[in-house]
């Protein structure tokens, strides 16, 4: 099977510019790609975790990555996909994350001898002159086309700021710039970048007369459409000081049945033959699967013994072996206690313990739910403050998965 082939048995490949040219340089090792991250945190997240792979993937396949951060496009803040304007962010604090990006990346991507590199577009945005970039590469873009991106679409209706309205051009600049400098050919990003990167390819295009080409990720959606990778507490961070390796191994290991194999697919680096196999499976095979994909993701970004000790951790919780000291916990806030209550569908949901609030309600209502030894099987059941003080409150959904639960 060919790098191209695999790509698309996964379930990788949205959509590209020309599939042919792009199926060509990818499995000839031709393709030198860039997939940018603005550093808008001080570490990466779940969110970034398939680009990354990607970016694994192809260059072990004798293609040569370039990780673009985002120096200069963080003092704006990509619009895309998001509601409302992101938090403006000082330099200081822009240079902070991407230094923390830089060491994250280095467990996913060679940099030695030149086999992959990682630039800044802070080395070239932030000293253009308005009016010389105007004159540049203001003509190649249509105003119309942009008011239709996809990227916009969300900002419109609550108003679309021109600093935002620039990220496009920015965005587009960047390509315009690693193709020119380092003889990037291939841009990859998520499939809501798709706008933004039509509008690179244009660009050279017109300026240089040359093709590039893009590539967009499908987006890790769970099976009710949502994107994957952030809890009720936030997002599941790749940086070991905000979610613990064994709080990474619950997030997938307690992913719906439905999305197991999806994920196993799109993340791991198992054989896709060994993945097929497992389509047959059901039940609690499935529960075996889920441990496949825990593991196999805690190693990859954590470490091999990390994920064997939350592989162990987990299993003796699971069986009941566990005690109060080294069990999981799960922290509720004072704003999770609605009118001095929280029910037991927003506990098992804010604890990680049902990944979506209906299938919390499956569970309470099969009978697959206790609290501190009791069967639950009342979906409206509620708990105050004072039920989570002392030592907490035990938590168990199914067989295995335990929570101790406490308050602040």
């Amino acid at each position: 099977m060919t790098c191209y082939d695999e790509l698309v048995a996964r379930g990788l490949i949205a959509q590209v510019t020309n599939e042919e040219e792009i199926k060509k340089m990818v499995n000839e090792g031709k393709a030198t790609f860039y997939i940018g991250f603005d550093p808008t945190a001080d570490s990466l997240h779940v969110g970034h975790f398939m680009a990354l792979c990607l970016m694994k993937r192809l260059q072990m396949a004798g293609n040569k990555p370039i990780a673009l951060i985002g120096g200069g496009t963080g003092m704006i803040g990509d619009p895309s996909g998001r509601s409302d304007m992101r938090q403006m962010m000082t330099p200081e604090m822009i240079q902070h994350n991407c230094d923390c990006f830089k060491v994250q990346m280095s467990k996913f991507i060679d940099f030695s001898d030149d086999k992959a590199l990682m630039v800044n577009n802070a080395d070239w945005l932030l000293k253009l002159n308005y009016v010389e970039l105007l004159r540049e590469v203001g003509a190649c873009f249509s105003v119309n086309n942009m008011l239709r991106a996809e990227c916009y679409k969300q900002r419109m209706e609550k108003g679309l700021s021109f600093l935002e309205f620039n990220y496009m051009i920015m965005q587009s600049y960047d390509f315009y710039m690693l193709f020119q400098k380092y003889g990037c050919n291939m841009q990859f990003g998520g499939d809501d970048q798709w706008s933004n990167m039509l509008g690179g390819t244009e660009l050279i295009r017109r300026k240089l007369g040359k093709d590039a080409h893009a590539m967009t990720i499908t987006l890790l959606l769970n099976s009710e459409g949502k994107k994957m990778g952030k809890t009720q507490s936030g997002a599941v961070w790749l940086d070991p000081n905000k979610t613990s390796p064994f709080e990474f191994y619950q997030y997938w290991r307690n992913v719906a049945d439905a999305d197991v194999l999806k994920c196993l697919r799109m993340l791991t680096f198992l054989p896709i033959e060994q993945i097929d196999e497992m389509d047959k499976w059901e039940g609690s095979q499935l529960n075996t699967a889920k441990e496949i994909l825990a593991y196999e993701l805690t190693k990859l970004v954590h470490s091999e013994e990390d994920a064997e000790k939350a592989k162990e951790a987990s299993r003796a919780l699971f069986s009941g072996q566990g005690s109060l000291e080294n069990m999981p916990s799960y922290t509720l806030k004072e704003e999770d206690f609605q009118e001095g209550a929280i029910d037991i569908l927003a506990v098992l949901q804010k604890s990680g313990l049902a990944p979506t609030r209906s299938e919390a309600r499956r569970n309470v209502e099969q009978g697959g739910v206790s609290v501190n030894g009791q069967q639950c099987k009342d979906i409206k059941a509620s708990f105050t403050r004072d039920d989570f003080m002392g030592d907490g409150m035990v938590v168990k959904r199914g067989k295995k998965n335990f929570m101790k639960v406490i308050v602040e």
